[in-house]
This record gives C-alpha cells, sequence and structure tokens, in this order.
C-alpha cells in the first residue's frame, strides 16, 4: 500500500491566506506562539499534537479528516463551502481535550486561576504543563467527581457580584445542554475579554450562537458564534472581600 499523501500543512497556508490571516492574527486568535504556525505550515512539524489538528480544523469549520487528507484548493468554492458548513459538532462534546490534575489519592484537582494567570488561560487551556503550574484550593460542599476550576473576573457588568470576586464553576462538556439564563464563566477565541462571566441564553440549535446577558441592566446582550468559545463552565458560587451592599428602603 502506498504512502498516503498528507494536506495538513498546505491546508493551512491555503485557508489561511484564503481568509486574508496572518500568522500573527491567527495565532493570536487560536492562543498559539506564531513560531508553532510558522512550524506548521513549512511542514517542519512532522507530528503536530492532536489538540492543536482538532483547534485549528475547528476554526476553520472544516472536517480534520478533508483537513489532513485533501487538497483543499483543488475544491471549487461552491463544493468548499458546502463542506465548510457541515461543522461536525456544535456542542463541545467532541472537541474539547482538557487536561486535568490529580492529587496523591488520585482524585482531581481543584485549579485556581489567579489574576495573574489570566492573560496567558487562553493560549495555556490546552497545555497540561500550564495546568499543573496553576494553584490548588479545596471547599467544602463542592460537586464531587467533577472538574472544578476557581476563576477571577473583573468590571460591573455583573453586579450585585462585585469586580474583583472569584467564581467557582464546574467544567460543561455538553453545550446543547446549557438552559437559558445560566451563569456562566466563557472562554472566548479572539475576544478583547479573554475570560467573561454571563448570564448564557443557548440559542445553538436554532442559529449556532450564544447570547451573553449582564445582570447589570446598563450592559447590552452579545450574541457571539459558538465557534469563538474555547470552554464553557457553569457557576457553583463564588468568593469576594467585599460585604454586599444593603438594599434601602424607600421610606
Amino acid at each position: 500500500m502506498g504512502k498516503q499523501t498528507l494536506y495538513w500543512a498546505s491546508n493551512l497556508k491555503w485557508l489561511r491566506t484564503k481568509q486574508q490571516l496572518s500568522q500573527y492574527r491567527l495565532a493570536d486568535i487560536l492562543g498559539f506562539n506564531r513560531n508553532k504556525i510558522t512550524a506548521q505550515e513549512s511542514g517542519k512539524t512532522k507530528n503536530p499534537r492532536m489538540e492543536d489538528l482538532v483547534l485549528i480544523a475547528d476554526y476553520f469549520q472544516v472536517p480534520i479528516d478533508h483537513f489532513i487528507k485533501t487538497d483543499l484548493s483543488t475544491f471549487p468554492d461552491a463544493e468548499l463551502e458546502t463542506l465548510m458548513k457541515k461543522q461536525p459538532d456544535l456542542t463541545g462534546k467532541h472537541i474539547r481535550v482538557l487536561p486535568i490534575t490529580v492529587d496523591q489519592q488520585n482524585e482531581e484537582n481543584m485549579e485556581y486561576v489567579p489574576a495573574r494567570a489570566r492573560a496567558g488561560y487562553r493560549s495555556g487551556f490546552s497545555d497540561p504543563s500550564f495546568i499543573a503550574a496553576l494553584p490548588k484550593f479545596t471547599l467544602p460542599d463542592l460537586p464531587k467527581g467533577k472538574t472544578i476550576r476557581m476563576f477571577p473576573i473583573s468590571g460591573d457588568s455583573m453586579e450585585p457580584i462585585p469586580s474583583g470576586s472569584h467564581v467557582i464553576a464546574q467544567y460543561q462538556q455538553d453545550w446543547a445542554a446549557i438552559k437559558n439564563n445560566t451563569p456562566c464563566v466563557l472562554i472566548l477565541k479572539g475576544s478583547e475579554e479573554d475570560i467573561v462571566f454571563k448570564l448564557v441564553v443557548n440559542e445553538i440549535k436554532k442559529n449556532g450562537t450564544l447570547s451573553l446577558v449582564s445582570l447589570n441592566p446598563a450592559y447590552p446582550a452579545v450574541q457571539i458564534p459558538v465557534n469563538e468559545v474555547l470552554e464553557i463552565w457553569t457557576f457553583i458560587g463564588y468568593l469576594s472581600k467585599e460585604m454586599p451592599a444593603a438594599s434601602v428602603s424607600l421610606q
């Protein structure tokens, strides 16, 4: 049997160029170092990490099998457009590669993402060494056998939860199962905000989007395509050093 021709490197370069993305811009969107994109396009990376393959193929909305085995540059535009509309999974169930750490009793650790690590989480969320370096925490009465992390939040969009609070959340595997108005921490790809805390209105089955709603009515809802989301964590509770404001009687 002859050797299989692989088109990963050429397809990556062709799709990036077709969408008028620089290597720097694509690397920033995906949370990669630009050198990784360069190495993959040149073919120097002979065995890319599976996490990278899945993330890149998902971003371009091309089934990974076609991305690797088919010369996409030979497709007519109409056929390519049809192929790219056949996104295999919008739920997050089959495209998530979540590294975890365990303690000496083989129980899963709960990681805390401190403010200093917040900016790097988007690029390191799938890197086992990054996750292993995060501080660990324990609290009573949290769900057992679940993946739980604590994230810092800032700003007043979710008041009365104050800015500077730390939200404790559980990893959400099936995005399509999220009920409307569930408070969630979302890790986003290309947004200026890498970690956001919002109420989620689930419109995945309707149009492939999520609406992010703030508790503070001064902030309008924002609709985002689900393929701009890297991770979703559902709210369990929060920690804050601030006392809640007392309610004021009209009398």
